[in-house]
């Protein structure tokens, strides 16, 4: 029995991709290859499916712009992990303004809890445990970590 969506679904060539996004074929080509714009390899030949290019160009779109916040999330995410901590410190803020909320403003946290929570994050727990109390986000007192209520997330 045939897959609808398959049989629904228009294949494009690399030709008429750059038609279509009026594009010169090399950029087309290069793109493929690299895996910026979706496609499948059949032989020699590239083939891109009519809805994939369009999720490709929705998600280019500059009717969408990202805040800068919502760049470095995505820069430093990747599948849910934090692959680096930023240098720059405006950067390495929104970092762990995002890690801050995983945190409840009632509850006081041992620091193996702190260190689980912010592991599932990355490795260095210290380092960003050091973080969160330098920017005033969390308050430590007798090895008890608690989230500063009054903390607000600046711009």
């Amino acid at each position: 029995m045939a897959n609808p969506t398959l049989q629904d679904t228009v294949f494009l060539t690399a030709a008429e991709v750059a038609e279509t996004l009026k594009l010169h074929p090399q950029v087309v080509a290069r793109k493929l290859q690299s895996g910026e714009i979706p496609g499948y390899k059949i032989g020699k030949d590239w083939r891109v499916a009519d809805r994939e290019l369009a999720s490709w160009l929705a998600e280019r779109s500059n009717q969408r712009r990202l805040t800068e916040r919502q760049k470095t999330e995505r820069s430093f995410f990747r599948d849910g992990r934090l692959v680096e901590i930023p240098a720059q410190r405006k950067k390495r803020r929104f970092i762990l303004e995002r890690l801050l909320a995983e945190f409840d403003t009632t509850k006081v946290y041992t620091e193996p809890e702190v260190n689980a929570t912010l592991g599932r994050f990355h490795p260095d727990v210290c380092t960003l445990r050091r973080e969160f109390i330098t920017e005033k986000m969390m308050v430590r007192q007798g090895g008890k970590y608690h989230r500063v209520t009054s903390y607000v997330p600046k711009e």
